[in-house]
């Protein structure tokens, strides 16, 4: 059995799912949140109290991996930020404990889901709810998110993990295209 940590970083709301993986691909939920801060509240308050939560997590579930989502850096830069913020916790936190961490593109999470990188919130969070089943769709969306991510770590294994040197995937390797397309866009 191996325990897996799904995190659909965000600043204002993060999604944390955690599943058990057996025999089969067969998943099961352990757990499922969405931990949140005010954006009234000072940044390094915001971001220490949903890194705070994420480590108590950590050590009260003990997950054997981390899977996260992949931050993309598109127009919306105050979005990008606090999703890197969290992020940098998450990889922190990952050293801290000595859990692997895998990176997922939001496409490769969708595909392994849904069988479609281009399918919506609703696809993936009725697809969740059925691997898992569940009776209902985790809400709000950033908590399926979360267990999508965990489940496409899951079934598709470590992916692009932080310093493994492994190669990427089909869906991995268009991200990092668009990511390096996009800085060029904007540096030029």
């Amino acid at each position: 059995m191996t325990r897996i940590l799904g995190v659909d970083p965000g600043l204002t709301r993060c999604g944390v799912g955690v599943i058990d993986l057996a025999a089969g691909r067969r998943v099961t939920l352990v757990s499922v949140d969405v931990f949140r801060s005010a954006p009234s509240d000072e940044l390094s308050a915001r971001v220490g109290s949903i890194g705070a939560r994420i480590e108590t997590l950590i050590q009260e579930l003990k997950p054997d991996a981390i899977a996260l989502e992949r931050v993309f850096a598109d127009v919306n830069v105050r979005s990008v930020m606090g999703t890197a913020q969290i992020s940098g916790v998450v990889l922190m936190l990952a050293h801290r404990y000595g859990l692997p961490v895998a990176l997922h593109t939001p496409t490769e999470v969708k595909a392994a889901v849904t069988g479609s990188g281009k399918a919506d919130k609703a696809q993936v969070g009725n697809m969740v709810a059925r691997i898992l089943g569940l009776a209902e769709v985790p809400k709000p969306a950033d908590a399926a998110d979360s267990l999508a991510i965990a489940i496409c770590h899951a079934w598709r294994g470590a992916g692009a993990s932080v310093g493994t040197g492994q190669s990427l995937t089909a869906a991995q390797a268009a991200w990092q295209q668009a990511e390096r397309a996009a800085a060029r866009k904007r540096e030029g």
